[in-house]
C-alpha cells in the first residue's frame, strides 16, 4: 500500500513516516522545501509540494497515485492565523480542498488531521458528536476544512487531536515538554497557564492512531488524544518532577496573563472511547509518554 503524507516535515509527519516505514508501507512524503528527514529507504520518496500550489499537488498525486492520503499540512500557530486570516484560510481551507480534489481522482481513503480548537472549550469532555464552535481564526479554518472533507467522493476519516508533544526531530518546532525541560535546565523562571484543560497527546500515540485508521479503513470522525486530563501547568510540574528540576521556577498563571491575538478555548479535553472501541486505540499516560520520550 502506498501512503502519501502532506506536512511531512512537521512533528507528526516525521514520526508517522518512521512508523509507516517500520510497517513496510510505501511512503510518499510531501512538504514545503527540502525534506528534513534523510531516509535511505527504497520505500520512501519526498516531494517539495505546497498544498496551495494546484499544479504541484495535481502533478504529485497523478504521478504517485497513492492508495491513502493523510493530510496533515496546516498553518497551526493560533496567533499567526489570527493576524493573517487570509493566509490561514488559503492554507487550511483552500489547501485542503485542493489536496482532496486530487486525492478523489486517484486514492481510495482520505484522512484529515484536525484539532480540539474546533470547539469553544466551555463544556470540556468533548465527543465526536459535539457541536463545533471555534473561537479563533485557526479553529474556524479547521472547521471549514472538516466540512469540505465530509463532502468527499471517497471514504474519509477526520482525526482530531489535542496538544501534541514528543521528541522534536530535525527542524520541527519545540513543544511544551521540551520548552519546560530546556528552560528549567537553564534555571529560567517560566509562567504556565493553569486555567486551560487538555488531554495532551504523545506524538507516537497519534501516529499509531492514524496507522490504525489506515489499517481498519476507518471512516467518520475520531478523537485521538491522551488518556490524562491536565492543565499545561500540571504538565510542566510533572515534567520538572521527573527530571528533578526546580518546580519553584514554574509560576502558575491564568490566560489573562498573556496578551495573545488568538483566543484559546479553556477546556478541550477529549473523550476517546470511540477510538478505543472501534480502532483498538490505547494511548500512554502522560507520565509514560515523558519516560518514553527520554528513554527512562
Amino acid at each position: 500500500m502506498k501512503i502519501l503524507i502532506t506536512g511531512a516535515n512537521g512533528l507528526l509527519g516525521q514520526h508517522l513516516i518512521q512508523l509507516l516505514l517500520q510497517k513496510k508501507y510505501t511512503v510518499v512524503a510531501t512538504g514545503r522545501g527540502d525534506s528534513r528527514l534523510a531516509f535511505e529507504n527504497p520505500l520512501y520518496s519526498y516531494y517539495d509540494m505546497d498544498v496551495v500550489d494546484g499544479n504541484a499537488v495535481f502533478a504529485t498525486m497523478n504521478h504517485e497515485k497513492p492508495h491513502v492520503v493523510v493530510h496533515a499540512a496546516a498553518m497551526t500557530q493560533v496567533d499567526e492565523c489570527e493576524l493573517a486570516p487570509e493566509i490561514c484560510e488559503r492554507i487550511n481551507v483552500q489547501g485542503t480542498s485542493q489536496v482532496l480534489v486530487d486525492a478523489e481522482a486517484v486514492s481510495s481513503h482520505f484522512i484529515y488531521i484536525s484539532t480540539d480548537f474546533v470547539f469553544d472549550g466551555e463544556k470540556g469532555n468533548y465527543t465526536e458528536e459535539d457541536d463545533l464552535m471555534p473561537v479563533s481564526h485557526y479553529g474556524f479554518s479547521k472547521m471549514q476544512a472538516e466540512s469540505i472533507v465530509q463532502t468527499s467522493e471517497i471514504p474519509w476519516c477526520i482525526v482530531r487531536t489535542c496538544l501534541v508533544y514528543g521528541n522534536v526531530l530535525k527542524g520541527t518546532r519545540s513543544n511544551i515538554v521540551n520548552w519546560v525541560k530546556g528552560s528549567l535546565e537553564q534555571n529560567k523562571a517560566i509562567k504556565v497557564v493553569n486555567d486551560q484543560v487538555r488531554t495532551p497527546t504523545y506524538v507516537k500515540d497519534l501516529a499509531n492512531g492514524i496507522l490504525l485508521a489506515i489499517e481498519k479503513k476507518a471512516t467518520g470522525i475520531y478523537h485521538i488524544a491522551g488518556k490524562d486530563v491536565l492543565t499545561p501547568y500540571q504538565m510542566a510540574v510533572q515534567t520538572a518532577e521527573l527530571f528533578q528540576l526546580d518546580t519553584t521556577k514554574i509560576e502558575k498563571v491564568d490566560a489573562s496573563t498573556f496578551s495573545q491575538p488568538g483566543r484559546r478555548p479553556p477546556k478541550t479535553n477529549f473523550i476517546i472511547e470511540k477510538a478505543r472501541k472501534e480502532l483498538g486505540y490505547e494511548p500512554l499516560s502522560f507520565a509514560e509518554g515523558l519516560k518514553d520520550m527520554f528513554v527512562l
